[in-house]
């Protein structure tokens, strides 16, 4: 009988595919990819595993939250800068919290202290799991979840250069992806393992923000002007035709995002220079629609079952989560960080403000940054992501 027993680590791959389909949470999914070697590659051979991602949140990374004691370090990570412990929520499992290891960066480091190799090094985006850290002509990418740290060559750009925007085109162990970025000036393209820079700007200014939509890379400018952004054969952008509309215009919207639900390609924002979401200002949504020539801009008045999740800085990658109420969330619902509470807020689109604020402010405030330091961002691990 006893040597009929298996061990944990040695259950077959179909049995374990059938834990991995009934697991609610990412909070599950990470604990069961960091349980031992052999569930952790069965984890990783899971066929549909990119589809998990449609079925939950994505996770709040809150960097200064103190109420995050130390954890112990994670199995199979293998990290190469200096890490700090980082609280991450996840909403579909309220009642666990999860610490996770980002990078230790700082801008002024204290006199006598110990050098640090991210001494100088500042927060430039997040995307697919991933944050973007720059100094200078140095890059580093460091995946939040499985303590990947991936260093660029040195970009071609003046030493005092600080980049204004940071995004990938797929995760970092996706085939082809590149490393795109705004110097201010002019676009770079890094494709991820190469040995050098592209630079490809369009000829009124640099792209301010890039989204991957059904395959192919959109970008968008400070006018809302939008462009498609090949990487093959060769890095080149096209501005794409857009009809001219009233309801979109360089104005219009305050810190306007892109975002991807399903088949639709979205631009989020508030009305105006407001940053105040109360009963007669909430978001206003777009579609893009590609299906005429030129495309044009359509008003969304309803999410349908979509939920968009952004975070307090703008460089950090908007997402969306579809059925939200297989979790317990909310459909036609824009999430977000209060800074006064401290929590994640769901707002309802259309809807107004219903006592979300402070008592002593029923408004909300939402505080868009572009800070040197991390603050609290919504983030898919990169190995869920729906756009591999």
């Amino acid at each position: 009988m006893h040597n009929r027993m298996r061990r944990w680590e040695d259950l077959p791959d179909g049995l374990l595919d059938s834990f991995i389909a009934r697991l609610s949470s990412f909070h599950d999914l990470l604990a069961f990819e960091a349980t031992c070697r052999s569930w952790r590659a069965a984890f990783l051979s899971y066929p549909p595993k990119h589809t998990l991602g449609t079925l939950f949140p994505p996770l709040l990374m809150q960097p200064d939250d103190p109420s995050c004691s130390r954890c112990p370090p994670q199995p199979f990570r293998k990290i190469l800068v200096p890490t700090r412990i980082c609280r991450i929520t996840d909403i579909a499992n309220k009642d666990t919290d999860q610490c996770c290891e980002i990078p230790r960066f700082c801008i002024h480091r204290r006199k006598n202290a110990p050098r640090c190799p991210l001494d100088r090094f500042c927060f430039r985006g997040a995307s697919y799991g991933t944050l973007i850290l720059s100094s200078n002509k140095s890059c580093v990418l460091f995946d939040v979840f499985t303590g990947a740290t991936v260093s660029c060559p040195q970009m071609p750009v003046f030493e005092d250069t600080e980049l204004s925007y940071g995004a990938l085109t797929a995760p970092l162990t996706s085939p082809n992806s590149h490393l795109f970025v705004d110097t201010g000036l002019q676009n770079l393209f890094w494709c991820v393992g190469s040995h050098s820079w592209v630079g490809c700007t369009p000829a009124d200014g640099p792209i301010k923000q890039i989204v991957v939509f059904k395959g192919r890379v959109f970008g968008m400018d400070s006018n809302c002007r939008i462009f498609r952004v090949h990487l093959t054969p060769r890095i080149s952008i096209h501005e794409l035709p857009v009809l001219e509309s009233r309801l979109i215009n360089k104005w219009h919207l305050s810190d306007p995002w892109l975002v991807v639900c399903g088949d639709m390609l979205l631009l989020i924002g508030l009305p105006g220079r407001s940053h105040l979401v109360t009963n007669g200002v909430t978001f206003e949504v777009f579609r893009l629609d590609l299906s005429t020539e030129p495309a044009v801009w359509l008003k969304v008045e309803k999410l349908e079952n979509w939920a968009i999740f952004i975070s307090t800085d703008k460089r950090s990658q908007t997402l969306s989560c579809m059925d939200p109420e297989i979790w317990g969330g909310a459909s036609n619902s824009v999430y977000c960080y209060n800074q006064d509470s401290q929590h994640w807020i769901a707002l309802e689109l259309g809807k107004p403000v219903q006592g979300h604020g402070s008592k002593f402010n029923p408004d909300i405030f939402v505080s868009m940054g572009r800070e040197s330091k991390l603050r609290p961002m919504w983030i898919f691990p990169s190995m869920f992501s729906l756009r591999q």
